[in-house]
């Protein structure tokens, strides 16, 4: 399968990031993507943006030859009620919106409760992707949060960064494969992301593509090779959650 959509991305606005906006999008376009995000870190990320950065997001162009610029968040979850570090008012006005567990932004609990903080930020009308749900920063009920997914629609990442050699994340590819196993039960989309800090990895996929591969994931059910399919799933999700 082809990506032309990677929607998980940070510049240097992020604060542990390497590339620009500007060479962000050309990479980009030179890749061939018809859908790109950038998805700055939210501000309890140390180093990262303050709130004030995305109000003035409408004066960044959002198309580019063939390619639509998603300008958007990776907000953090910030704790068991899904509540995360970005006001609504501001959340409301971002073309993507990802929100995420970080260890610099979260204070682990119970199973339930950590699996709560997913699932509450999941039914949120603000959120549409769990960004790498299970890479091993909360332990989780899996089966719980992918089960909220198909009812919620809110997509699950399968987290390219998070599986690549030298991350220390020892946890994420057995609970990425748990994860993959019920959403092939379930028929449950997913979203491969990238989570490029750097231009040299946008769209890179190799890691989450060749997993979902050895388990012979669906491909009909990864929504990266179709940049209309996922567009038309956003507005379905988002007017489910009205």
């Amino acid at each position: 399968m082809k990506s032309v959509v990677d929607l998980h991305t940070h510049s240097i606005v992020s604060g542990h990031a390497y590339s620009t906006l500007s060479e962000m999008i050309d990479a980009a376009q030179k890749i061939g993507l018809k859908l790109f995000g950038v998805t700055e870190h939210g501000p309890n990320m140390p180093g990262s943006c303050q709130s004030i950065y995305y109000r003035n997001l409408c004066v960044v162009p959002r198309q580019y030859g063939d390619m639509r610029l998603l300008m958007g968040s990776e907000m953090n979850i910030i704790d068991f009620y899904g509540n995360v570090d970005l006001p609504e008012n501001i959340t409301r006005t971002l073309d993507i919106r990802i929100a995420g567990l970080h260890s610099r932004a979260f204070t682990n609990g119970t199973i339930a409760e950590n699996t709560d903080a997913i699932i509450n930020a999941m039914k949120r009308h603000d959120v549409d992707i769990i960004s790498h749900p299970v890479d091993g920063t909360a332990d989780l009920d899996i089966k719980a949060i992918v089960q909220c997914s198909a009812e919620t629609k809110t997509l699950l990442e399968l987290n390219n960064s998070s599986l690549r050699p030298g991350r220390d994340k020892p946890k994420a590819r057995t609970n990425f494969i748990e994860m993959l196993g019920y959403c092939k039960q379930m028929n449950v989309p997913i979203i491969l992301g990238s989570d490029a800090h750097i231009t040299y990895d946008v769209a890179n996929h190799t890691y989450a593509y060749a997993l979902a591969e050895e388990l012979s994931f669906p491909e009909e059910l990864i929504m990266n090779g179709d940049d209309i399919r996922f567009l038309n799933y956003l507005e379905e999700m988002r007017n489910s959650k009205l």
